[in-house]
């Protein structure tokens, strides 16, 4: 799904985004190392209760690549990356915050702002995301190859620690924490025992991945 970039304005967004993923990460792991993030006890239920992207409409981020189509008005219509500030811009109207926001949302916001110019009440305005580069996550602590990581597609915590190279010798794979942001700044620990994900006996343990997740190797 990942889209060629144009020009010289991919190195700097993809510094951004880097910078971005990095601080999170450093505060997720800080506050790790003060104990002042929760880390709940859970059972099957909790894990089945935590968010999976793979059921809900995607959330564009920066980076990625958003067609806008204005049906039988190809002026209208345009293909456009989410610039590191959020926006995208269109004709007549100019700029649009996408960021954060699922296709639906944007299309509702374009068909808001366009109304003033398209007066055809049966014009279709559609909202597709045609290539994602906003999909990161960090793996850290003791794994063979530590970093930040991408993809097109939805990764969960065995397939992350895969793209990691798995854990080293000195893991305590059953001691995992996925660290998940659920508001700026707030962060929360979910334990994750990864010897009981490779041996099936709590698969549930094995959870998708948000954007902007850590992977914590003690």
């Amino acid at each position: 799904m990942q889209t060629p970039m144009e020009g010289k304005a991919r190195p700097k967004k993809r510094s951004f985004m880097r910078g971005v993923l990095l601080t999170a990460a450093a505060l997720a792991l800080a506050a790790l190392s003060a104990g002042c993030a929760p880390t709940y006890v859970y059972n099957p239920a909790n894990y089945a209760k935590e968010y999976d992207p793979r059921k809900h409409e995607y959330v564009i981020g920066v980076g990625d690549q958003i067609r806008v189509n204005v049906w039988r008005m190809a002026d209208l219509s345009s293909e456009a990356l989410v610039r590191a500030d959020g926006y995208i811009t269109m004709p007549l109207i100019g700029d649009v915050y996408v960021a954060g926001r699922t296709p639906t949302q944007v299309r509702e916001e374009l068909k808001r702002r366009l109304s003033e110019f398209v007066k055809d009440e049966t014009a279709v305005i559609t909202v597709a995301v045609t290539g994602i580069n906003s999909y990161r996550f960090v793996v850290s602590g003791n794994v063979a190859r530590a970093g930040i990581f991408n993809a097109n597609y939805f990764v969960s915590v065995s397939e992350a620690l895969a793209m990691a190279g798995g854990p080293n010798q000195f893991a305590s794979t059953d001691q995992i924490l996925l660290i998940r942001m659920d508001s700026p700044g707030k962060f929360r620990h979910i334990p994750i025992n990864y010897d009981d994900i490779a041996s099936r006996k709590r698969p549930e343990q094995d959870l998708v991945l948000k954007a902007g997740d850590t992977v914590f190797v003690p």
